[in-house]
């Protein structure tokens, strides 16, 4: 029989009805996953789900739902939080508005380099961004990867500041990252990452901003053929429980949530790493040019007005901003 793309949308849909219809079993764990089969976090999930399931030996039987299927991020978040999803893995970018600390996480040039970032959420600085998921009724265990953001645009590379002057570029829906744009001179414009396609190939954009492999598997390389290396945002993300879930078990248990839950955050960055490779020489077999920014402190010191309209804004979190900067 012939599979459609109409098909799997039933499945996935029919998949998604039943998970949520289903009662919550004591030893039955459910996780939500937006990425598809075979992406990096995915791998890394399904691996933890597996060798939780296993090391309990089925105490706790732990299924991963990729796709997306039991909801968007905001909603996953939300039936995380009230345990009626277990576990999760969560982006920074949108919990913002839950646990305000993770902002800081989304201020440009914050971290200096993956390493750096990997450092920080790993240490004594991370465990305060756990805290902060703690009282919001999530238990971060470990944090992954999600690479570094550039640039990319169908006019011209991005060398300097005034490169991206006048250019309209696509940014998630926060108010630092249009901050960000207009204090390089350019045109921000929060839109639905599934329209960017289009908007490109038309010209309402010139411009976005992902990391490789967002890069490349979305298509955008097809119509954005300058990518440059601002890496501005580097934004981890969590592998997250649910705390009534985590509450739920025993020590032993817990130790081996926890230590299962590293394991799959070093393997998920090992994939990154992998796949951030493959993403990069498909885009320059198709002809993208790709260009290092030579002087990213140019466009750092463009962004003092978006750091001290965050500190006035939030003076309370003026000492981890300062922490984080300083770690370097």
């Amino acid at each position: 029989m012939k599979t459609t793309s109409k098909t799997w949308s039933a499945v996935a849909v029919s998949v998604a009805m039943v998970a949520m219809a289903l009662p919550a079993q004591a030893n039955s764990w459910r996780g939500w996953n937006i990425h598809p089969p075979g992406y990096p976090n995915t791998v890394a999930l399904e691996a933890f789900a597996e060798a939780v399931t296993e090391r309990t030996e089925e105490r706790l039987k732990v299924q991963v739902y990729n796709n997306g299927v039991l909801g968007d991020q905001p909603d996953a978040i939300e039936q995380t939080r009230s345990g009626a999803l277990d576990f999760a893995n969560f982006n920074m970018g949108p919990m913002g508005p839950i646990v305000k600390e993770t902002n800081v996480l989304s201020l440009p040039f914050i971290f200096s380099s993956i390493e750096h970032m990997h450092e920080v959420m790993d240490g004594e600085i991370g465990q305060q961004f756990a805290d902060a998921l703690a009282e919001k009724n999530l238990i971060a265990l470990s944090w992954f990867d999600s690479g570094a953001r550039s640039l990319y645009n169908t006019e011209r590379p991005i060398s300097t500041p005034d490169d991206v002057r006048g250019l309209k570029i696509r940014v998630m829906n926060n108010d630092l990252y249009v901050d960000m744009i207009e204090a390089l001179g350019g045109n921000a414009t929060p839109m639905a990452y599934g329209e960017v396609y289009q908007s490109l190939t038309t010209g309402v954009l010139d411009g976005a901003e992902n990391n490789y492999p967002s890069f490349e598997s979305s298509n955008h390389y097809e119509v954005a053929e300058y990518y440059s290396l601002t890496e501005h945002l580097i934004i981890p993300e969590c592998l997250c429980i649910a705390k009534a879930s985590w509450e739920a078990l025993s020590p032993e248990d817990q130790e081996i949530v926890r230590d299962e839950a590293i394991k799959a955050s070093t393997m998920q960055r090992e994939l990154w790493v992998e796949g951030s490779r493959a993403s990069h020489q498909k885009v320059v077999d198709a002809g993208v040019q790709i260009n290092e920014v030579e002087d990213k402190a140019a466009f750092q010191e463009r962004m003092d007005p978006v750091y001290a309209g965050f500190i006035q804004a939030n003076p309370e979190l003026e000492s981890l901003v300062e922490a984080i900067r300083s770690s370097n």
